[in-house]
């Protein structure tokens, strides 16, 4: 799961992009890099860190043209090395530059064709390299002899096509032509979010000129509607599953589906990773998180009028369950309190790429209230359990605090089954509820019970809320085990996943001794 920004038709791109991207700092805080092109060429910054430590005065000034691509990440693939963060760049042909949200499940096999097939030397370990030379093979067979006038979209939409065949699994990709524009595409079954918006150019001087970029209109393509908000775009819509969309220096927009498994958006970005200002597939991030409490409001109550619960206070574990956990109040009448305080300056846990550090993380991040805790039956409510790592030490937390009892609610069904899609779970064997009863969870947690949204009520809480363009097809695959790809070969992408993290974690205990 990645950040991607793509503007084209303003000679503040750079800028904006740097802009974008810190509003999709949530979705990744691993690295970033902002990639650009003018008469001059291509011009690059990238470093690993957040998006504020990568880009400064000097090397923002040093990112000029009216084209540009920008990237937060969040690494799910590869050993999270400089060479890996994107944008990445080839030289042939035209001149392409890449940037990707989302896994392929079969890059090693992809990998490997290339490397015998093609004779291609992969220079990292990043799958966004693998769709850049699929692209790039398709795109030289296409537009050979085509000369200075570079592909047209024609060829573009073949190059495209070609790796939708031979791609499996999600990917929201944005691209640089040197002098031809900007290219998006989105996987077939949609998995990862990708939204278009334009605006006019605003004055005379922000206009690009020369060979640069000659249309009225800036375009931007993002990862979630906050980034296009924020900078003042206005959404046109979401790019659709399988579709290529193409603006060019002329600022003509072109657009075709060239293929479409059905939609099947993530159900974990209205759940946990989007912005609730975002509005993913016509679905607000908002609204939803606030139907998932409604929705658990019928079923506690039901358990408190049994006498199967007593609860003196809701209270959210910060940020993402908040909204949730105001509609279950207001639906139970029980007293909404945060009396977890959370230190803004520590990364979110779930991304963190090693047990130990997300056991560390919860320690600095979360501070109880111990006065309004102590002797309280109190009910916790969090967006999903994944490992159960972070779940368990909170409901300790609590404890110590001095909570009578500690009752812990997840908006999300339980996560049984791995995700190739994007979401670092790939192995089953670390999830908590693979194999387990809810007794056998509430035991591991140590909470006095553990009560988890069911499937039916995270439909309806997509359902419910007002979509534009109808109801959103969902990816439930680590609820429900029904993959939109085939993931024959996930076992192989878990034990490549699971070397990467051992021999990063080799490495850094190294850096300590050292």
């Amino acid at each position: 799961m990645c950040g991607v920004v793509g503007i084209i038709g303003t000679s503040e791109a750079a800028q904006e992009i740097f802009l974008g991207l810190t509003t999709l700092q949530h979705r990744g805080q691993d690295a970033a890099g902002i990639l650009t092109y003018d008469e001059d060429g291509f011009h690059r910054v990238k470093n690993l860190g957040l998006v504020e430590s990568v880009f400064n005065r000097e090397n923002m000034g040093m990112l000029t043209g009216a084209a540009a691509i920008g990237h937060a990440r969040y690494s799910t693939i590869g050993r999270g090395d400089l060479i890996d963060v994107q944008p990445l760049m080839l030289s042939y042909p035209f001149g392409l530059g890449i940037i990707h949200n989302g896994n392929i499940v079969n890059c090693n096999e992809l990998a490997d064709d290339l490397r015998l097939r093609s004779c291609r030397h992969l220079l990292t370990q990043s799958d966004t390299e693998i769709v850049l030379n699929l692209f790039a093979e398709k795109l030289a067979s296409m537009a050979q002899g085509c000369g200075l006038d570079g592909p047209s979209f024609e060829h573009i939409c073949e190059a495209v096509g070609s790796v939708f065949q031979k791609v499996n699994g999600s990917y929201s990709v944005v691209m640089l032509v040197a002098n031809k524009g900007l290219v998006a595409f989105r996987d077939p079954s949609g998995i990862r979010p990708l939204i278009w918006g334009k605006r006019p150019v605003r004055r005379e001087g922000e206009r690009a000129t020369g060979n640069k970029f000659h249309g009225s209109e800036a375009h931007m393509v993002a990862s979630e509607s906050v980034a296009l908000s924020f900078l003042g775009y206005e959404t046109v819509r979401d790019v659709q599953p399988g579709e290529v969309l193409f603006i060019d220096m002329d600022g003509q927009v072109h657009s075709r589906v060239i293929t479409s498994g059905g939609r099947r958006s993530c159900m974990f970005e209205w759940v946990y990773f989007a912005s609730p200002e975002s509005v993913i597939d016509g679905v607000p991030v908002y609204g939803s998180r606030i139907q998932l409490g409604k929705n658990l409001a019928s079923f506690i109550r039901k358990q408190v009028e049994a006498k199967k619960l007593e609860i003196d206070m809701i209270v959210p574990v910060p940020e993402t369950s908040r909204i949730a956990a105001i509609a279950l109040a207001e639906e139970l009448g029980i007293p909404y309190r945060e009396l977890l305080i959370k230190n803004r300056y520590i990364k979110r846990t779930f991304i963190l790429d090693s047990q130990e550090k997300r056991q560390n993380a919860v320690n600095l991040k979360l501070s109880p209230v111990r006065s309004e805790i102590k002797g309280k039956k109190v009910l916790l409510v969090d967006d999903s359990i994944v490992r159960g790592t972070t779940s368990k030490k909170i409901i300790d937390l609590v404890r110590r605090a001095g909570a009578s009892n500690v009752y812990f609610v997840s908006t999300c069904p339980p996560i049984r089954f791995p995700c190739y899609y994007g979401i670092d779970f790939p192995s089953q064997t670390e999830l908590i509820a693979s194999g387990k009863n809810l007794s056998e969870i509430e035991q591991v947690l140590g909470a006095d019970a553990v009560i988890y949204q069911e499937l039916s009520g995270l439909r309806r809480s997509l359902e419910m809320v007002e979509t534009v363009g109808g109801t959103v097809g969902l990816c439930m695959a680590c609820l429900d085990g029904d993959y939109p790809t085939d993931v024959s070969c996930g076992e192989k992408f878990a034990e490549l996943r699971q070397a990467d993290r051992k021999g990063r974690a080799q490495r850094a205990a190294k850096g300590c001794k050292r």
